[in-house]
């Protein structure tokens, strides 16, 4: 195999979530003892790395710190969005909670405004099914416009076709669907987004219309430098939004996102009669019990 074969077939991954949605989980299952915590450069945030050799693809798995949003409030949304757009790993893997689906999905949305090559990995179905959620897979994927895989990550269930999908994602550089605002809101964008092309920024015309709306510091300044009347616009048509709703521009960004995860989540998802827990389940939530543990032992 030549050397550019080599390059070929070797890509970079990135995990990226909510906390607490079993992302590490994961990395783990994935990488074993194949990786390496350190820091990131000059940044006391915890970088998780590793790399796993899989149907003859090296695969540099990179866990991204786990975060609510894509604007840079801490230095872990900095690092992770800066990461995403300028390193520009070959395709993403957002680690979602299937039982809270609506709140994870207001940073996947975030995601797909990047317009990065992703896959969705919607992990903790079981706690799903126990809370009696049932999602709709195969609507969820069309709607998004991004392969959806069921996973099971404390199980290890679902995780080899999740890197599948991964790889296939990363040779094709799908992008995911736009994210499609209210009326107004798509107008303030667009007007934005027309002035913003040609600027040579590290993200997407569209998605650097939104964060200027959202008021996004880091943003304003480097757009501040490149094409000061872009920042000027977003400025004049963000209080025209305010006059129109009567809320900070920040917050109606805010609430639309959350309003367009809210309809996606009802479109996708159904509520069921909850799950019995099994004998086997219910032994082992005995047993294990902080408390009850010791005195069956």
């Amino acid at each position: 195999m030549s050397r550019l074969s080599e390059r070929k077939r070797r890509l970079v991954i990135a995990l990226a979530g909510n906390a607490n949605v079993g992302k590490s989980v994961i990395f783990n299952y994935l990488t074993g003892l194949h990786q390496h915590i350190g820091n990131w450069p000059g940044k006391t945030v915890e970088r998780a790395e590793g790399t796993l050799y899989f149907k003859g693809y090296t695969i540099d798995i990179i866990d991204l710190p786990g975060i609510y949003s894509l604007t840079t409030y801490s230095i872990e949304e900095s690092i992770s969005r800066r990461y995403i757009a300028v390193e520009k790993p070959n395709a993403v893997i957002n680690v979602v909670d299937a039982s809270v689906l609506e709140r994870n999905l207001f940073f996947t949305l975030q995601l797909m405004e990047l317009e990065t090559p992703m896959v969705i990995a919607l992990n903790q179905t079981d706690i799903a099914k126990k809370k009696g959620i049932e999602i709709n897979v195969e609507k969820l994927s069309e709607l998004l416009g991004v392969p959806v895989v069921p996973t099971i990550a404390v199980k290890g269930i679902g995780i080899f076709k999740l890197l599948d999908k991964a790889i296939e994602v990363a040779e094709k550089r799908n992008k995911p669907k736009g994210v499609e605002y209210g009326r107004d809101f798509e107008t303030a964008i667009s007007r934005i987004t027309k002035v913003l092309n040609g600027s040579d920024l590290p993200y997407p015309p569209r998605y650097v219309a939104i964060k200027l709306l959202e008021g996004d510091r880091e943003i304003e300044e480097e757009v501040s430098k490149k094409n000061p009347s872009a920042l000027s616009l977003a400025r004049e048509v963000g209080k025209e939004l305010e006059e129109l709703y009567g809320h900070s521009c920040p917050t109606l960004i805010t609430s639309e996102r959350y309003r367009v995860a809210g309809c996606i989540a009802r479109e996708v998802q159904k509520i069921i009669q909850p799950s019995k827990p099994t004998l086997a389940e219910k032994v082992h939530e005995v047993t294990t019990h902080r408390a009850l543990g010791y005195l069956v032992m």
